[in-house]
């Protein structure tokens, strides 16, 4: 008997292992397990991820329909939830190809990034003025800009050629064009009062975007392919205009130097790369010039000399809201309040203003007013 040592009836190893998919759905089921289709799925989890693998493996799989709502808070947007069972999807797409783009990614980039939120980039922020003004002592400017429309106008075509670069693999390619290429509005239930679209403007709506235009705003598919979108600008930034101190949150960008002719020069490079490039355009309403000690608005603080503190109108809004909601929800909704504004670094004032409303809602507080606790019954 002999033995054929270049060929073996054994099949190729799957593109991932039923552990990858387990991985996935316990991610997903992390924030999501009180929706209602979530609960349908881990009903019957074995038999549900079972059937989802063996359409993953066999290239069967198609998402499902999508739910579209609006949100008017902080202003009216359109939110599209993707079923759970395409959500563990994304998870699984996510945790197979994100390791290699993020290795790429601008440390000043953050957003769906492990380890990088809205603390990350506030801090970033703080710490690019304090080095570019020798710690408050030398004058400097700063330039703000976002992207017109962001999410609702990203051409899919540029981003799946971005996306090919480092997705070679024919399987993981295949995922990746099934979940980007998707368009949510072909199957789609409506939740909430369908009044409220009409608040949300035309020209900001998923609904009205041209065919192969737009990613939906809601799923994490979405927050990673806008980050390996925008990973183009972030390098031009730092090695075209050679930026020493630049940041970015999602579309909210910004730019530090000593001279403001530096800066209005930046901004017209900006202005060109990003239709060329990317197709997309600036928001010239949003385009901001001015020097650093007058307060830069970021991500939800504001950082002057020496002080980063939370954004007035997010305090404000906080104040009417917890004054209105209904009891039970106060406790729950006070300490995430309390929460955020513990991040920044100068919140005492705030956190007053917060605990004089819990304690008149009947709520006992830590003394450092960190923290409220729940009503004796």
């Amino acid at each position: 008997m002999t033995f054929d040592l270049f060929t073996t009836d054994e099949p190729a190893a799957p593109a991932f292992t039923m552990a990858d998919l387990v991985q996935a759905w316990l991610d997903c089921r992390r924030n999501k397990r009180q929706s209602a289709s979530a609960q349908a799925f881990e009903a019957n989890a074995e038999r549900n991820l079972c059937a989802l693998r063996a359409e993953l493996l066999s290239q069967t799989y198609r998402p499902g329909r999508s739910i579209c709502f609006v949100v008017t808070h902080p202003k009216p947007r359109e939110v599209w939830a993707a079923d759970f069972r395409d959500r563990v999807v994304h998870h699984l797409l996510y945790n197979a190809i994100a390791p290699r783009f993020i290795a790429s990614f601008d440390a000043g980039s953050a957003a769906c990034i492990p380890g990088r939120g809205t603390l990350y980039a506030a801090k970033r922020l703080e710490h690019d003025v304090r080095s570019i003004t020798h710690n408050w002592s030398r004058a400097a400017y700063y330039l703000k800009m976002d992207l017109a429309n962001f999410f609702v106008a990203i051409d899919k075509r540029v981003l799946q050629a971005q996306l090919h670069t480092k997705v070679t693999e024919p399987y993981w390619r295949w995922l990746t064009d099934t979940v980007l290429m998707h368009d949510p509005r072909t199957d789609f239930e409506l939740r909430g009062d369908p009044r409220l679209l009409a608040r949300v403007p035309a020209h900001k709506r998923l609904i009205n975007a041209p065919a192969d235009t737009g990613l939906p705003i809601g799923n994490l598919s979405s927050q990673f392919f806008a980050n390996v979108h925008l990973n183009a600008l972030d390098q031009f930034a730092r090695h075209q205009l050679r930026a020493r101190h630049y940041g970015r949150y999602v579309d909210d960008f910004y730019l530090l130097h000593e001279s403001t002719q530096w800066l209005n020069d930046a901004l017209a490079s900006i202005n060109t790369f990003v239709p060329q490039r990317l197709g997309a355009q600036l928001n010239p309403r949003k385009t901001i010039l001015q020097p650093v000690d007058r307060g830069i608005d970021f991500v939800g603080h504001v950082i002057r000399p020496w002080r980063r503190t939370t954004r007035m109108r997010t305090v404000a809004a906080a104040v009417r809201r917890l004054q209105e909601m209904p009891a039970r929800d106060v406790f729950s909704a006070g300490n995430s309040y309390l929460g955020l504004l513990r991040q920044a670094s100068h919140s005492h004032h705030d956190q007053a203003l917060l605990m004089n409303v819990l304690r008149k809602r009947g709520h006992s507080f830590k003394p450092d007013l960190t923290k409220i606790f729940r009503k004796s019954p």
